[in-house]
């Protein structure tokens, strides 16, 4: 039977350092880190995401500041909404929140977010950083798996990892992590061919597709590592890419749905405000002193 990788407790350990790190530099400030999120249309589960952000921002002494647009904006007015943010001192940190409506292209608009402040990590500067082995604004979830497998697996040189999965908001800077850790990465998707073949030989799995049950107890080989990024809502509950029940019986280590990886998503989106409010306030003092 597996060991549960707890998210929720891995992330309550990194609390109190960041609510440390939030109070020196409301000192340094001489305001709160602020955080400002834009959430366009209704999207019940976006809504849901968003306050679970402000919530824990409140928590560690993080100030939220939500833009809500109809889900009708013109791509301009959305730029614009951006560019101020992007202008205004008083915000540290700038979060997108997806999916866009369907007239939107995010590629497009994620283009905008001036870098230092796109704590999403999704800019393509950032993500071209992380390309190069010198990641700054790393995006959030693929650092919670890259720390949950890293609690029980400390040395990742050689081990095989197969990701399933090639958005740039998981798969591809995921694979960018764990090759920098020295792990053999192979990068698949729910529609690749005989995907149990690809799966059964390797030591970690990590499935972000959003698609209900599709890693079986046939996909992973006795003492597995199990990641699961996914969450849908299904039959009024919510359940992961992975067949927990019959997947437990197999792994090592399994994240659960809820609880694994979504905790972790939010305490790195903390951990990446504050960071950027450092280093942009690091920035202001290094320009005033030269």
């Amino acid at each position: 039977m597996a060991v549960i990788l707890d998210g929720k407790a891995l992330a309550a350990q990194q609390k109190p350092a960041l609510m440390a790190k939030a109070h020196d530099l409301t000192l340094c400030l001489g305001r709160l880190p602020t955080l400002a999120v834009i959430l366009v249309g209704e999207d019940p589960a976006s809504q849901v995401y968003v306050a679970r952000k402000a919530a824990m921002c409140q928590t560690l002494g993080i100030r939220s500041i939500i833009h809500r647009l109809a889900s009708s904006v013109t791509r301009a007015d959305l730029i614009a909404v951006i560019k101020g943010l992007n202008q205004d001192e008083t915000i540290d940190g700038i979060l997108l929140q997806l999916p866009l409506p369907a007239h939107l292209d995010r590629y497009e608009i994620l283009q905008y977010i001036d870098p230092v402040k796109d704590v999403d990590g999704l800019h393509p500067l950032n993500q071209g950083y992380l390309f190069q082995g010198k990641p700054r604004l790393v995006p959030c979830t693929p650092l919670g798996c890259l720390q949950l497998i890293q609690s029980c697996c400390s040395d990742l040189t050689g081990v095989n990892i197969t990701i399933i999965g090639t958005s740039i908001l998981v798969g591809r800077p995921l694979a960018l992590l764990l090759m920098q850790q020295g792990a053999t990465v192979t990068i698949a998707n729910s529609k690749t061919r005989d995907l149990i073949r690809v799966t059964q030989d390797a030591d970690i799995i990590i499935s972000a597709t959003g698609q209900p049950y599709l890693i079986t107890a046939a996909h992973v080989k006795e003492g597995a590592t199990i990641i699961d990024v996914g969450i849908i809502k299904l039959n009024d509950r919510l359940v992961g890419d992975v067949d927990f029940t019959a997947v437990e019986k197999k792994a090592a280590f399994i994240t659960p749905v809820p609880g694994g990886v979504g905790p972790m998503t939010i305490i790195n989106l903390m951990a990446n405000i504050l960071k950027a409010a450092e280093e942009r306030f690091n920035a202001q003092q290094t320009f005033k002193n030269s």
